[in-house]
C-alpha cells in the first residue's frame, strides 16, 4: 500500500549536505524533497547489536538527521563477529557510546540521542515519545511485545527484524498509518512455549545475516519517512541464507487481535516476562530448591576426585557447543534426548544426576522431565557453562 510521507521535510539542506547526498538528490522518488524529509526525521534504534549495528551506520549514511539509540549492554568480543558498529578497542565500552562514536565518524550531520537503559514498562513510553519511527532490533520476544504495545498505544510505526542462523524476517507494523495494517501481535497473537525457540546466544547466527536484514529494515524506514514505494505494510519479508531465496508473505490484520483487534483485551502495558515466560512452569517449579551453584560443583566435583561422593555430570547444550568450552568430568546429553525419552537409557540408576546447560534455561528444561521421570534426587547448575568460566575457570574462552 501506499502511504504519505512520515515526516515533513526540513527547509533547508547546506552546500555540503547536498554534496554528501548527491546520489540520493538524483534519484526522483527520493530527490530534495526526500533528502529534506530524512534530514527532518527521528528515528529511534533499539539495540546497537547484530540488527542495530548495520541499521545505525546506514540510517546515518542515509541522512537520517536524528537518531536514537537505546542500549544498556556493553560491548563484548563474542559481538564483532556481526556486530559491525563496534570494533575491537570497543570492548568493554557502552555499545551505546560505541555506536555514536562509529555514527559521527560516518556522518557528523546526524544528532544522536543515547538512551542507556534498560526498556521496561517503567520507561518505554517516555522513551519511545518524540520519535517518528522506530526500528525494532531487539533479541527476545518480551521486549519485542513490549515494543509493539508501546509503539501501538504512542501510535508510532516501527520496523521490525529478527535473525536466527541462516534465516531472518522483517515487516513494517504501521496500525496508525492504515485501518487495516497489522501490529505484531497480528503476525504473533502468542509467544513460543518457553524453551522452544533458542536466542541466538544459544543457537548462534551468521554475521552477515545481520547486514541482510538491517539494510532491509532501512530500506523500509527511508520508504516510510519519504513516503516512496511501497512499504512491508501487511507483508512479512522471510530470507534464507542458505538457500539464497526471498519470500513474501501476507499478513492481515487480525479483527480478534488482543492489541488493535475490535475488542481489544490488551489496554495497557503488561507483565511481559511472565506473558513470555523464560522458562515454563514445569522448569521454574523443577529448579525450585534443586539449583546448586557452579561454587557447589567444583566443591562436588573436588569430593567425586577424591572418591567421598558418586554422581553424574550431564551437559545438555549441543556438540558444537561442547567443543568450544566444558566443564571438566561431563559427559554430553543434548536436552532434546531428555524431552523425547532417549536419555533416560543412557543415565545411571543408582547415582544422582546433575545437569547444566549454558546459562541454565536448558538445563531446568531438561530437569523437569528428569524428575517426570523419576530422578527426584536430580540438580542442575545455575549459570551453567557461563558462570563455571567466569567464576572457576576463566582459561576457557566464553561465547
Amino acid at each position: 500500500m501506499s502511504l504519505a510521507p512520515l515526516v515533513e521535510p526540513a527547509d533547508e539542506l547546506t552546500n555540503d549536505e547536498v554534496r554528501r547526498y548527491s546520489r540520493h538528490l538524483i534519484i526522483p522518488d527520493v530527490g530534495m524533497a526526500g533528502q529534506k524529509r530524512l534530514k527532518n526525521a527521528k528515528v529511534l534504534v533499539i539495540g546497537a547489536g547484530g540488527l542495530g549495528s548495520p541499521a545505525l551506520l546506514y540510517l546515518a549514511a542515509a541522512g537520517v538527521g536524528t537518531l536514537g539509540i537505546a542500549e544498556f549492554d556493553e560491548v563484548d568480543e563474542s559481538n564483532l563477529q556481526r556486530q559491525i558498529i563496534h570494533t575491537q578497542s570497543d570492548i568493554g565500552k557502552s555499545k551505546a557510546v560505541s555506536a555514536k562514536e562509529s555514527i559521527a565518524e560516518a556522518n557528523p550531520y546526524v544528532e544522536v540521542v543515547l538512551h542507556e537503559e534498560r526498556l521496561d514498562n517503567d520507561n518505554v513510553m517516555d522513551v519511545f515519545r518524540g520519535y517518528d519511527l522506530i526500528v525494532d532490533g531487539t533479541d527476545n520476544f518480551a521486549t519485542r511485545y513490549m515494543v509493539n504495545d508501546a509503539a501501538y498505544f504512542l501510535g508510532i510505526p516501527y520496523v521490525w527484524g529478527s535473525i536466527y542462523r541462516f534465516d531472518g524476517q522483517a515487516s513494517v507494523f504501521a496500525p496508525s498509518l492504515a485501518d487495516d495494517a497489522p501490529c505484531y501481535r497480528c503476525l504473533y497473537p502468542e509467544p513460543p512455549p518457553p524453551g522452544m525457540v533458542p536466542s541466538c546466544a544459544e543457537g548462534g547466527v551468521l554475521g552477515v545475516l545481520c547486514a541482510a536484514i538491517g539494510s532491509i529494515q532501512v530500506n523500509e524506514a527511508i520508504k516510510l519517512i519519504t513516503g516512496i514505494g511501497d512499504p512491508a505494510v501487511g507483508k512479512l519479508v522471510i530470507y534464507d541464507a542458505l538457500e539464497l531465496e526471498w519470500r513474501k508473505l501476507r499478513v492481515r490484520k487480525d479483527p480478534d487481535c488482543a492489541l488493535c483487534g475490535e475488542n481489544a483485551t490488551v489496554t495497557g502495558l503488561i507483565d511481559y516476562d511472565a506473558f513470555c515466560g523464560a522458562i515454563s512452569d514445569e522448569a521454574a517449579d523443577a529448579a525450585a530448591g534443586s539449583t546448586i551453584s557452579v561454587v557447589q560443583l567444583e566443591h562436588m566435583l573436588k569430593e567425586r576426585a577424591e572418591g567421598t561422593r558418586d554422581f553424574t555430570l550431564v551437559d545438555v547444550r549441543e556438540q558444537n557447543e561442547f567443543e568450544i568450552n566444558k566443564i571438566p568430568g561431563s559427559v554430553l546429553i543434548p536436552k532434546g534426548e531428555f524431552l523425547n525419552g532417549n536419555a533416560f537409557e543412557q543415565l545411571p540408576q543408582d547415582t544422582p544426576v546433575v545437569l547444566h546447560c549454558k546459562s541454565g534455561v536448558r538445563s531446568a528444561e531438561a530437569l523437569a522431565a528428569l524428575k517426570g521421570a523419576g530422578y527426584s534426587d536430580a540438580v542442575h547448575v545455575g549459570g551453567g557453562v557461563v558462570a563455571w568460566v567466569n567464576q572457576i575457570d576463566p582459561s576457557q574462552p566464553s561465547y
